[in-house]
């Protein structure tokens, strides 16, 4: 079993008190029941969570509104699996959505998992949205050095040449510097 998968289900297990309703989530293949529970109303949050990331890991395009609300939760757990299965929805929507996320000021202490997720995706979004979430992490004392690294760190697997100047700029802080150098040593040189 997947590490992401056994970590989550293991949580909500826990969560759900290892209710009978929770066996049958975990343990059903009937994709249309995992749909359902993300719509009938009174549904915990660990089912509509369990239901959205076994439809996202299936591939299943029903759970992408489920999936990019958990992203944005204030729980990290639920961030990290929400990431995990949108990675592999394979929805066209998701880099749009994580790249919208991870550039809203008002939500960036939520904002590390959807800049995973653009590095993981590799999608047109991904470039400029880190670029200007790090933009924004360079002043000065801002709290938000997790959600700066993860740019810093994305830039450079990404290795995309727009990323030099803000990379540049992040040599600056000390907690950066080191992680930059990094980056800029991913990006090929221009010709």
């Amino acid at each position: 079993m997947d590490e992401e998968l056994r970590s989550l289900t293991e949580r909500l297990r826990q969560e759900s008190g290892a209710s009978a309703s929770y066996g049958r989530l975990a343990e059903t293949k009937d994709l249309d029941e995992l749909a359902g529970v993300l719509v009938e109303a009174g549904r915990p949050l660990w089912a509509r969570e369990l239901a959205a990331f076994r439809l996202g890991v299936a591939g299943d395009s029903r759970a992408f509104e489920s999936l990019v609300l958990l992203l944005n939760h204030r729980e990290p757990q639920r961030c990290a699996s929400a990431a995990y299965a949108l990675a592999r929805l394979g929805d066209p929507r998701t880099a749009r959505a994580a790249a919208a996320l991870a550039t809203n000021e008002l939500r960036v202490a939520y904002a590390l998992h959807p800049v995973r997720l653009l590095t993981e995706l590799r999608a047109p979004e991904s470039v400029p949205a880190l670029i200007t979430t790090l933009e924004r992490r360079l002043r000065p004392h801002d709290p938000y050095r997790r959600v700066a690294l993860a740019c810093v760190e994305g830039l450079g697997t990404l290795g995309d040449a727009r990323a030099r100047p803000v990379l540049n700029e992040a040599l600056a802080h000390p907690r950066l510097a080191e992680a930059a150098v990094h980056a800029l040593a991913r990006i090929p040189e221009r010709p």
